[in-house]
């Protein structure tokens, strides 16, 4: 007679098995992480492995789901709030990511490093995908309250959570090639000014695209972009 599967114990397995490969993806890269780096990480066989992901195709994927169920938790309770406006569901999205970097600041700036190099090119395209398959349509449901509220005017309010997420990305890239790229070793006032720039730049293009008043969003200033340069300069020692 077949044993019952415990299936708490299944999934806590396999969570484990996410975790490990979470931590070396962040440590080594995807593409130079090995199927036994996991096994070693966890001390389990070859066999145990593929009880639970069949392929390091299907690890990936996996991987991927986790990180965008993780990015969404703590976006959910802003944007199903009914007693925010669409502008304030706006800002406490924007704030809470900067919230969550600033209080993970080491850690982000570690991954950082290793998140945008050529081994986890890969890796990093599908999280993109997800977290922008994701959040898009959260967004247009945001864009729709606020032509509801009469506070955004867009000729094409479908497509504007795909053209926000796009301009969210492309702000994050340009911030990231800024900042962690090599030889910025040391506190430059022209980097924190361009940084400032760039923010300021895509807040006003989003606030364009939805028709928002100026200054609708906030924008960074120096001193927040000073804490960054702080720490990728503290992470060089």
């Amino acid at each position: 007679m077949a044993r019952p599967v415990k299936h708490e114990a299944v999934a806590a397995k396999r969570r484990e098995i996410l975790n490990a490969t979470q931590r070396l993806v962040f440590t080594k890269g995807f593409e130079e992480m090995s199927i036994q780096d996991i096994l070693d990480e966890v001390q389990i066989s070859s066999g145990a492995f593929h009880h639970y992901f069949d392929s390091r195709g299907a690890l990936l994927e996996a991987f991927v789901e986790q990180i965008k169920h993780e990015t969404e938790k703590p976006l959910l309770p802003i944007l199903h709030d009914p007693k925010l406006s669409a502008i304030e569901k706006f800002q406490g999205f924007f704030d809470t990511l900067d919230r969550l970097r600033i209080a993970h600041k080491a850690d982000v700036v570690e991954l950082a490093r290793v998140w945008y190099t050529d081994a986890n090119a890969i890796i990093r395209m599908k999280v993109d995908e997800a977290i922008f398959q994701q959040r898009a349509p959260l967004l247009t449901e945001i864009v729709r309250q606020g032509i509801r509220e009469g506070s955004f005017t867009i000729a094409y309010p479908d497509n504007a959570g795909e053209v926000i997420m796009a301009l969210l990305e492309g702000m994050g890239n340009a911030h990231a090639r800024l900042l962690f790229s090599p030889g910025q070793e040391s506190i430059d006032l022209s980097l924190i000014e361009e940084i400032v720039a760039i923010h300021s730049a895509y807040m006003d293009a989003i606030e364009r695209v939805l028709g928002a008043p100026p200054h609708s969003f906030t924008r960074i200033n120096s001193a927040a972009v000073d804490v960054w340069v702080t720490a990728t300069q503290e992470n060089h020692v």
